[in-house]
């Protein structure tokens, strides 16, 4: 078989928050599995799965499968294993990220401009009410 008229394709990342929920799917005698990766297959059968749905039944739902060139495949993985790295280290320069105060959270510990009395949340209902 040679690469001229093959294409890589993978199952995409189990990913529910994206639409992403088939694990594996079978076509042309072919199981494809998500975790196994890359798949060598021939124009064909690429063409096929460049147009299958996350949701057989759904139109709307996301794509499938990442269907690719060898050069898109590697230049995909390259970028993937970019985002995957950790972006922050322990010499950057990292701001306080400052907890809550252990406890329950009382009227006391919010600011005074942003307490309102029942009377005054009335006076506002009642203008709001007026100007209808």
């Amino acid at each position: 078989m040679d690469n001229a008229n093959t294409l890589l394709v993978r199952l995409k990342a189990y990913d529910a928050r994206r639409g992403h929920v088939l694990r594996r799917y079978t076509y042309a005698g072919i199981k494809f599995q998500e975790e196994r990766g890359w798949y060598r297959v021939v124009k064909p059968v690429a063409d096929y799965l460049r147009t299958v749905h996350q949701l057989p039944s759904d139109t709307y739902s996301p794509l499938a499968f990442d269907v690719c060139t060898e050069a898109e495949a590697k230049a995909l993985d390259a970028t993937e294993a970019d985002e995957a790295k950790t972006k922050r280290s322990a010499s950057d320069e990292l701001k306080l990220s400052p907890a809550r105060p252990a406890g329950t959270l009382t009227t006391e510990d919010i600011p005074k401009q942003a307490v309102h009395t029942p009377e005054e949340r009335d006076g506002r209902r009642s203008r709001r009410e007026k100007e209808n």
